[in-house]
């Protein structure tokens, strides 16, 4: 069945916004965006009850609870959003013979790695949020539907709160900063993330092989920018692509003790994704730069 109405859930988060913003490159699809006053997914009943009004051919939940150290102190907040809502989400697809694409992270790998992470590797989340975040995968794997689990790390927008409008704003007030060099990942331009999902989607219109059929495991994906780079990298490219005159210091991790415990590498193998849709992965430093130039930072 060919897919034509699409919800997205977290309209106002970094994903859910980046895809209203490519959303008009495709008239074929005809979206709903759903923020927080519209569907709260922390509210079981309230989930139910839109559900009975409203119906689609794929819902794709960027909604997530993301407040990595907080969630240390309200895991009962981190589960209902990501792991209990992302159930119903499941279920209620489940239900109306929709499909499923769930926004997930590198939080759910313990960061101890030191090659790529695969789809297939072993899952160890060492945080509330990960664990979480994990939960809420294991739950639409559990339940039979066509569904896609894509985990992404490191995003960034335009909007939102993140480390690249963190560091512009520090940089502009201070003239030195200290930032982290021994955590090493992968930056995602959660605007390339909103067209690999429309790309995923594209090619699910004309391959069964994307969304598994309904009796078999859901499909997880990963997605970030292409190359590596540590949090003192970005940084640095921020404050060179931007023109920021502001001193970086690198430290390690033990010398900025956060209550979450960061990854401290969280590198995602695309393979998988890059094979199975033919996506052209942009490189994290052509995209910062994209970023930059929206921002009007860039120079």
């Amino acid at each position: 069945m060919p897919i034509k109405t699409i919800l997205v859930t977290g309209s106002q988060g970094q994903v859910g916004q980046s895809l209203q913003q490519v959303a008009g490159q495709y008239p074929q699809y005809q979206f709903t965006f759903a923020n927080r006053q519209i569907l709260d997914l922390s509210q079981a009943d309230q989930i139910q009850r839109y559900f009975q009004h409203h119906q689609y051919d794929l819902i794709i939940n960027c909604a997530a609870y993301t407040a990595v150290d907080q969630a240390e102190q309200e895991p009962e907040s981190a589960d209902k959003l990501n792991h209990l809502a992302v159930k119903h989400l499941a279920e209620i697809t489940r239900q109306h013979h929709a499909r499923l694409i769930h926004i997930s992270t590198d939080y759910v790998f313990d960061g101890q790695g030191f090659t790529p992470y695969c789809e297939s590797e072993r899952t160890n989340p060492q945080t509330v949020y990960g664990l979480s975040k994990l939960m809420g995968e294991l739950a639409i794997q559990g339940i039979p539907v066509r569904a896609i689990i894509i985990r992404t790390s490191w995003v960034y927008a335009e909007w939102g709160h993140n480390f690249v409008k963190t560091m512009l704003k520090l940089g502009q007030q201070r003239d030195q900063l200290r930032v982290v060099s021994d955590q090493v990942g992968s930056p995602t331009y959660a605007k390339d993330l909103a067209l690999a999902i429309i790309n995923i989607v594209e090619a699910s219109q004309t391959s069964d092989q994307i969304f598994n059929p309904v009796s078999a495991v859901s499909s997880v994906y990963h997605y970030s920018n292409e190359g590596v780079c540590s949090w003192y990298g970005f940084a640095k490219a921020i404050f060179e692509l931007s023109h920021t005159d502001c001193q970086l210091i690198p430290i390690e991790s033990k010398d900025y003790p956060t209550p979450a415990t960061r990854p401290c590498y969280s590198v995602l193998n695309k393979t998988k994704i890059k094979q199975q849709t033919g996506l052209n992965i942009p490189y994290w430093k052509d995209s910062l730069r994209n970023c930059l130039e929206n921002l009007g930072e860039a120079h």
